[in-house]
């Protein structure tokens, strides 16, 4: 069982958990060793604070994707992940759908805020993420289908 790391801006009690990192008990507790805290400031510090939820991931299926679509209706949104064996242009074969998550659009939102705030940091100590696969492939290519520039 794996506890959730505390990230204060995310909204919602949202917490962003990452792979590598646990959370202590001794860390969730440290105003009750002071207890120096008035009745309202502890009340007002418990509201602030987001609820720890543990969360058990032994019965999880890990699936790759490298493919999704969003569809949905006014209540839900539904997210289809697939594997397309063929990411530069367009592929000649359908793409099999293999997992399907249904949502509504509060944990949409939630979701939205956790992996905005995942990919910054990734961005943050490994630099900005080309979505264009053709600019990552052939990084040159774009360059030379541009007309030279006049002096």
């Amino acid at each position: 069982m794996r506890e959730q790391n505390d990230i204060s801006s995310l909204p919602f009690g949202v917490k962003l958990l990452m792979a590598d990192e646990t959370k202590s008990p001794a860390a969730d507790a440290p105003e009750a060793a002071t207890g120096a805290a008035a009745p309202a400031e502890k009340a007002q510090t418990q509201q602030q604070q987001p609820v720890q939820v543990q969360v058990t991931d032994e019965n999880a299926m890990a699936c790759y994707a490298n493919f999704c679509r969003v569809t949905g209706s006014p209540e839900e949104l539904i997210i289809d992940f697939g594997l397309n064996p063929q990411p530069i242009g367009v592929p000649k074969d359908p793409i099999q759908v293999k997992q399907r998550i249904i949502v509504n659009f509060f944990t949409a939102k939630r979701l939205l805020a956790a992996l905005q705030m995942s990919v910054a940091r990734h961005e943050s100590v490994f630099g900005v993420l080309e979505t264009d696969i053709n600019k990552r492939v052939r990084p040159g290519l774009t360059q030379q289908n541009q007309p030279a520039q006049k002096s």
